[in-house]
């Protein structure tokens, strides 16, 4: 089988295909939603934060106030979700910024498994082979996307959050398993290559991602970094 072709895999946002500028990004997980508690599938199940969500999404606000404190401008894009949405809308509040949602940043469909419990799924999921084409496993569940379909959408809308973004601080809030490819995508990462990649993060943390002045490199700072205590 082949790999993705020029038309169905965008090429990483490298500098080139987006303005190259220094810039710090903020790559956020929801806090706990109600799906977690429930042990239900997630996937793009529209679950919402739960109280102790809500709580987490403000001390995220709080902390990326003073992370971006004096800062010449702040952008947020989140997923359109509602967790995301709840979650983006706080940090939002604590940094007077009306975040943007792009339903590219949802996280990866289980097709129909969401919504159910999360052992209906153990019972019936394939995981993926060691070897092999990883981007297009199907998992054995039926309209679930492939690592593949999620690759896609999250490089294409890290793509356009970078090349629209002008300002020093740029939020990203998104899902577990999507933030892993922001962050493939902002290293240059080609999709073919991430059959295997993941940078595992809890919920309701901060990646710190940032292309400095001089060398133009674009640095991986700190991966799943929960930044407050509840």
């Amino acid at each position: 089988m082949s790999l993705p072709s020029p038309a169905t895999a965008p090429p990483p946002p490298v500098p080139g295909e987006v303005p190259p500028r220094p810039r710090t990004v903020h790559l956020v997980t929801h806090p706990e939603a109600t799906h977690h508690v429930e042990r239900l599938v997630g996937g793009q199940h529209d679950s919402d934060l739960t109280p102790a969500g809500a709580l987490a999404a403000d001390r995220l606000g709080s902390a990326l106030r003073d992370r971006s404190a004096g800062a010449a401008g702040t952008s947020i894009v989140a997923s359109d979700l509602r967790r995301t949405r709840q979650t983006a809308d706080a940090i939002g509040r604590a940094l007077a910024v009306v975040p943007t949602f792009d339903p590219r940043l949802r996280e990866k469909s289980y097709g129909v498994a969401e919504g159910r419990p999360q052992e209906w799924l153990d019972a019936r999921f394939v995981p993926p082979p060691r070897v092999g084409d990883r981007l297009r496993h199907d998992e054995g569940v039926d309209g679930a996307e492939t690592r593949l379909d999620l690759a896609v959408r999250v490089y294409e809308a890290t793509t356009h959050a970078l090349a629209a973004h002008e300002g020093d601080h740029l939020v990203v809030v998104t899902h577990g398993f999507a933030a892993t490819f922001v962050v493939a995508a902002w290293i240059g990462m080609p999709i073919e290559s991430a059959g295997h990649v993941t940078f595992p993060v809890p919920s309701g943390s901060i990646t710190t991602l940032r292309e400095d002045t001089f060398f133009g490199n674009r640095a991986v700072v700190s991966v799943g970094e929960v930044p407050y205590r509840l």
